[in-house]
């Protein structure tokens, strides 16, 4: 994840796009513009959405509406968005699984870097692996150790997204433990069946479970982030015990490809200067989330950087979606 000190770096670079590019989207927005997001709500990518549509509607004087439309971890959205019309009124809101998807299935139904333009990728967040409250465990050590003689699955946003890569790099090449995936439609539903005892474990984005840990309806085994969270404290890390460990989820904002540039760039601007706002970067941090943002070059490379990580990470576990 990119720390906050050094993700804003050239931010004022980015919002400053030339007058030219300004003068060919003077006549956009002329309608509401849509936020897709992939996943359902209540998880990062839901979150993010709705954080983003009441800036984004505020700033460009139009209302900014989020639609939920999870399915086949994230693809479902993915795919609908990459056949809109490339006006900048259909846009994508996803979160890391749409750099793993591609590696992970040959039905996967699109390409990242041609059939979508990266508008910004706005903050990242540790992922989160929690347990039912009726399980007997309180450590990793006390799942594997369980896991050898009982069976156990772990839900997860769904096939593809980091938390579910993440799990499965741990259980599988690390902790050598067959814990089977249970996929949902997004981390609500995910820990919902945690919590009604339908499936023992959960490993989801950090900000879906962040309410629920404190309720004290799910408990925290570990994140996936270098360090501990200032959030959660009291939770340690996987890297404490396999060093090295280091796994996020991010949030992103995808235009489909021949979106016109201008368009992009202002989109892109308009999502750096949220990230500037001290009332916003608190909701974020209250959330779990750190900002990212940056310019569209830096967004692109860094989904680029994505890509080449979670194909080798598909290809070490063995997972596959087909």
């Amino acid at each position: 994840m990119i720390q906050r000190r050094h993700a804003l770096l050239g931010l004022g670079a980015a919002c400053a796009a030339p007058h030219t590019a300004w003068s060919q989207s003077a006549s956009w927005p002329s309608k509401p513009v849509k936020l897709v997001v992939a996943f359902a709500p209540g998880g990062p990518a839901d979150i993010i959405a709705r954080m983003l549509a009441l800036r984004l509607s505020e700033r460009i004087k139009q209302p900014v509406v989020v639609e939920n439309r999870g399915g086949a971890g994230g693809n479902v959205a993915a795919q609908a968005v990459a056949r809109a019309e490339p006006d900048g009124y259909t846009l994508l809101i996803t979160t890391s699984a749409f750099a793993v998807n591609p590696a992970l299935s040959r039905k996967a139904g699109y390409d990242p870097l041609k059939d979508f333009v990266t508008v910004n990728i706005v903050a990242g967040t540790p992922n989160l692996l929690v347990a039912s409250p009726g399980l007997p465990v309180k450590t990793l050590q006390d799942v594997f150790k369980l896991a050898k003689n009982q069976n156990l699955s772990f839900g997860t946003a769904g096939g593809g997204t980091t938390p579910h890569l993440s799990a499965e790099y741990l259980f599988k090449s690390l902790a050598k433990v067959n814990i089977v995936h249970a996929p949902f439609t997004g981390a609500g539903p995910a820990l919902t069946a945690v919590m009604g005892n339908q499936i023992q474990l959960a490993s989801v984005a950090l900000p879906a479970a962040v309410a629920l840990v404190k309720a004290d309806k799910v408990r925290p085994l570990a994140v996936t982030s270098a360090r501990r969270v200032s959030s959660m404290p009291d939770v340690p890390t996987v890297a404490e015990q396999f060093p090295g460990f280091s796994f996020a989820t991010w949030v992103g904002l995808f235009a489909p490809a021949k979106t016109p540039a201008a368009i992009v760039e202002r989109l892109n601007s308009e999502l750096n200067l949220a990230l500037f706002i001290p009332e916003f970067q608190q909701q974020l941090d209250k959330a779990g989330f750190s900002p990212i943002g940056g310019s569209l070059n830096k967004a692109s490379e860094y989904l680029k950087s994505e890509l080449v990580k979670y194909a080798k990470v598909v290809k070490e576990t063995g997972v596959t979606a087909d």
